[in-house]
C-alpha cells in the first residue's frame, strides 16, 4: 500500500474512532446519575475520544507538537482505564461509588507506571519532527508502551478472576473488550520495539479497532447498574445488530470460499465459483426469511446479551396491541393464542373455551389443523388448571409426571402432533378456557421467567375474552328484552282485538237475521284480519311501522274510533274540527285515539260522559279526550302512567299508554295529560299538522 493510501486509512480509521467515542461519551453524559466509577468511565471516554482526534491531526500534520500532545493523551487515556479497573477490582472498589477512597490506595508500581509514560510520551526522541513514518524511535519509549499495555492486561485478569463466578456474567464485555484493546496495542508497542520503529499498517488500523471496544463496553455499562450511568440497549438493535454482524460474517466466508473453489476449479473455476455464489445467495435468502432461524436468533440473543429474556415492557405493549387489533370474538379468540404463541416462539396453537359448566370446547386454531376434542369441566385438567393456575409442560410431563401432583393428561392432548404447552386463561369468575401450544421453533428454557409472562399474558388474554363473552351476553339479553317488549304491545293489542270480537259475539244471538248486521259484522272481521296481519308483520319487522307517515285526517278516524265505542254504557261525544289532518300511520294514530277513549270509558264506568275533540293549535293539530270518571293523582302521572308495565287495572296489562306515547314521539308530537282525582282527567294529543290535499280516504268503520 502506498503512502498516500496509508494516510488516508489513517485518517478514516482515526475520524471513525474520534466520532464514535464521541457519541458513545454524548450518550453517557444525557444518563449520568454521579457517582466515581460513572465519572471515571466517561472520562476515559472523552480521553480515547480526545486521543483518536490527536492521532487524527498526527496523520494529516506529522510533527512534534503533535506527536507529543497525542502521546500524552494516549498515556492519561491509560492512566483512566487503570484507575477504572482498579477502582472495580480493588479491595475498597466496592466503596469507590460513595468517596475516593479506592483511588487512594493505588499501589506505587502503578502510579509509576503511568508516570514514567507520561515521561516518555512527551519526551522527543530526536531533535527533528518525528512522523509516524520516522526510521528511529526510542526504545525506551516503546519499552514503556508495552509495560503498560502488560499492565492493563494484569488489571483486567484481576478483576475477572476477582469477580465471583454467579457475578462475572456483568463484566464479561468489559474484560473481553479491554482484553482485545491492551492486547491490540501490545502487538503493536512490540513490533516497534522489536524492528524500531511504527508498523505503519498496524498504526492505521489502531483507531478502528479500538472503536470496536464501544459495543463492548455499552453492553457493560447496561449490565451493571452500580457504575450509575444509565444505559439502555434495546433489544430490537442488539438483534439488528448481531444479525447484521452475521450476515457479514456468512458473505465473507462466502467469498472466500468462493475465492478458493475459482483457485481450485482450474478451467471450469469461473463457471463453479459463480454457482457457488448463487447457491450462497439462496441460502442466505432462505435464512433471512426463515422464522426458526429468527426465532433462534432472538434467543441466542436474549440468553447471551441480557440478563432477562425477555424486555417485559416491549412484550406487553405487543401483548396489548395484538389483542386489540380485531374486536369480534373470533378475531379476538384467534389473536389470544397469537399474542401466547409469539411469546415462546410457538408456530401454531388452539383455544379452548368453557362452554357453560359442562365442557372445554374448541374455539379457534392458529396455523393448525381442526381439532374436535371436548375436555369435561369436571375432568382432570379442567379441575388442575382452575386449582393451579399452571402451565403445563407436556414434555416435562411426560418425562416426570410426579411433578404435576393431580393430573391426568387426557389422551386426546398427548396424541395432538406436536402438543407442548397448555396455558391456562383464569378470571375472577373462573377458567376460562386453555391454550394448547405447538413445539417451539427454537430451544427455550421453561424457566421461571417464561412461566411468570405466560402466566401473565393468559390473565389478560382471559379479561379480553371474558369481557367478549360478557358483551355477547348482554347483548342477547337485550335481544330478549326488546323481544318481549314487543311481543307485550303485540299482545296488548290483540286483547283489544278479542274484546272488539267478544262484542260482536255477545251481539250476533240477537241481531244475526238482521242484514244490516251482518253487512258490520263482515266489516268488522275484515278490520280484525287487517290489523291482525300488521301484528304478524310487526313482529318480524319490529315495532316501528313498514310506511313513512303521512298526512291522515283526523275527523275520520276519531268518528270511526267513536263508532266501534259507542255500544259500551257510556256515552261519548263527538265533537271534531272539519278539515285537520295530521302526520302518522292512520291504523296506528286509530290504535291510540282507541286506547286512550277505551281508558276514558273504563274511568267513567257509566256515570259521566267522555268527550273527543279536535282542533288546530298554531302549526299543531289537537286531539283532546276528556272524562268525568276517578281521575289519577300527579304522582301517579309523573312516577308510573308513562311507564311500561304499570296499571290500575284489574285486567290490564299496562303498555297501552307507553305504546302510545312512544309512537307519538316518534312522530315528532306529545302527550300531555290533567288529571284530578274523582273529578277527571283531559288527554291531549299533540301532532304534526298535515297537509289537507294529502289525506287519504279513510272510511270509518261501523261497530256490529
Amino acid at each position: 500500500m502506498t503512502e498516500s493510501n496509508l494516510l488516508t486509512a489513517a485518517m478514516w480509521s482515526y475520524g471513525l474512532a474520534a466520532a464514535a467515542f464521541c457519541a458513545f461519551a454524548l450518550r453517557m453524559t444525557l444518563g449520568w446519575r454521579g457517582g466515581l466509577r460513572a465519572a471515571l468511565l466517561a472520562s476515559v471516554t472523552v480521553a480515547s475520544a480526545l486521543w483518536a482526534a490527536g492521532e487524527l491531526a498526527l496523520a494529516l500534520w506529522p510533527n512534534t507538537a503533535t506527536w507529543v500532545t497525542s502521546n500524552s493523551v494516549d498515556t492519561v487515556r491509560y492512566a483512566l482505564w487503570f484507575a477504572f479497573l482498579y477502582c472495580l477490582a480493588g479491595r475498597r472498589g466496592a466503596n469507590a461509588a460513595r468517596g475516593s477512597a479506592g483511588i487512594v490506595s493505588v499501589p506505587w508500581w502503578l502510579i509509576g507506571s503511568v508516570a514514567l509514560g507520561l515521561v516518555t510520551g512527551i519526551a522527543p526522541q530526536d531533535g527533528e519532527a518525528l512522523g509516524v513514518f520516522g526510521d528511529r524511535a526510542g526504545m525506551i519509549a516503546f519499552a514503556v508502551r508495552v509495560g503498560l499495555s502488560v499492565v492493563g492486561l494484569v488489571l483486567v485478569e484481576r478483576l475477572f478472576r476477582g469477580t465471583a463466578a454467579h457475578a462475572r456474567w456483568a463484566v464479561k464485555p468489559l474484560c473481553l473488550g479491554l482484553a482485545a484493546l491492551f492486547g491490540f496495542d501490545l502487538l503493536f508497542y512490540s513490533d516497534a520495539m522489536l524492528f524500531g520503529r511504527h508498523d505503519p499498517n498496524l498504526w492505521a488500523a489502531r483507531g478502528a479497532a479500538h472503536a470496536l471496544v464501544i459495543p463492548f463496553l455499552a453492553v457493560a455499562a447496561a449490565r451493571n447498574p452500580a457504575w450509575t450511568i444509565e444505559m439502555h440497549l434495546s433489544r430490537g438493535a442488539v438483534m439488528r445488530s448481531t444479525a447484521l454482524l452475521v450476515s457479514g460474517l456468512f458473505l465473507l466466508a462466502v467469498a472466500a470460499a468462493g475465492y478458493f473453489v475459482r483457485f481450485v476449479g482450474g478451467e471450469f473455476g469461473k463457471v463453479l465459483q459463480i454457482e457457488f455464489l448463487f447457491a450462497a445467495l439462496l441460502l442466505f435468502a432462505l435464512a433471512a426469511f426463515s422464522g426458526s432461524f429468527r426465532s433462534k436468533l432472538k434467543v441466542f440473543v436474549s440468553k447471551h446479551f441480557f440478563s432477562y429474556r425477555y424486555d417485559h415492557r416491549e412484550e406487553w405493549l405487543r401483548l396489548t396491541r395484538t389483542l386489540s387489533a380485531d374486536r369480534s370474538p373470533q378475531g379476538i379468540q384467534q389473536r389470544s393464542i397469537n399474542a401466547l404463541a409469539d411469546l415462546v416462539e410457538s408456530p401454531a396453537g388452539a383455544l379452548w373455551l368453557r362452554d357453560g359448566d359442562q365442557s372445554f370446547r374448541p374455539a379457534a386454531r392458529w396455523n393448525m389443523s381442526v381439532v374436535t376434542s371436548v375436555e369435561p369441566a369436571d375432568g382432570s385438567l379442567g379441575k388442575f388448571l382452575e386449582r393451579t393456575n399452571w402451565v403445563i409442560d407436556l414434555t416435562e410431563y411426560a418425562a416426570s409426571p410426579e411433578r404435576y401432583p393431580g393430573l391426568s393428561v387426557p389422551q386426546w392432548l398427548l396424541s395432538l402432533p406436536g402438543a407442548w404447552l397448555v396455558v391456562p386463561l383464569p378470571s375472577p369468575t373462573g377458567l376460562v378456557g386453555f391454550v394448547v401450544l405447538v413445539t417451539a421453533r427454537a430451544s427455550i428454557k421453561m424457566d421461571w421467567e417464561v412461566l411468570d409472562l405466560l402466566k401473565t399474558a393468559g390473565s389478560q388474554a382471559a379479561s379480553y375474552l371474558g369481557q367478549i363473552q360478557a358483551t355477547e351476553a348482554l347483548l342477547e339479553v337485550r335481544k330478549f328484552d326488546a323481544f318481549n317488549r314487543m311481543s307485550a304491545f303485540v299482545v296488548h293489542d290483540l286483547k283489544n282485538l278479542v274484546a272488539q270480537l267478544s262484542l260482536l259475539l255477545r251481539n250476533a244471538e240477537r241481531h244475526r237475521n238482521n242484514p244490516e248486521f251482518q253487512r258490520d259484522m263482515l266489516l268488522t272481521v275484515v278490520n280484525v284480519v287487517e290489523r291482525m296481519n300488521k301484528l304478524m308483520l310487526q313482529l318480524r319487522t319490529g315495532a316501528t311501522p313498514v310506511e313513512n307517515p303521512r298526512s291522515v285526517n283526523l275527523e275520520r278516524i276519531i268518528r270511526s274510533v267513536c263508532v266501534a265505542k259507542s255500544e259500551q254504557d257510556t256515552s261519548i261525544e263527538v265533537d271534531p274540527t272539519p278539515g285537520i289532518s295530521a302526520m302518522g300511520h292512520a291504523d296506528q294514530l286509530e290504535h291510540v285515539i282507541g286506547h286512550l277513549v277505551q281508558n276514558a270509558l273504563d274511568a267513567t264506568s257509566g256515570r259521566g260522559k267522555v268527550v273527543v275533540r279536535s282542533r288546530r293549535e298554531n302549526d299543531a293539530a289537537v286531539i283532546e279526550v276528556t272524562d268525568s270518571g276517578v281521575g289519577m293523582t300527579s304522582e301517579f302521572i309523573r312516577d308510573r302512567l308513562f311507564r311500561p308495565f304499570q296499571t290500575t287495572k284489574e285486567t290490564g296489562m299496562g303498555v297501552g299508554v307507553y305504546e302510545s306515547s312512544q309512537y307519538v314521539t316518534g312522530l315528532g308530537g306529545q302527550i300531555l295529560i290533567d288529571s284530578t282525582p274523582d273529578v277527571g282527567t283531559r288527554v291531549r294529543v299533540v301532532l304534526p299538522l298535515g297537509h289537507d290535499a294529502a289525506a287519504p280516504n279513510v272510511e270509518p268503520k261501523e261497530a256490529a
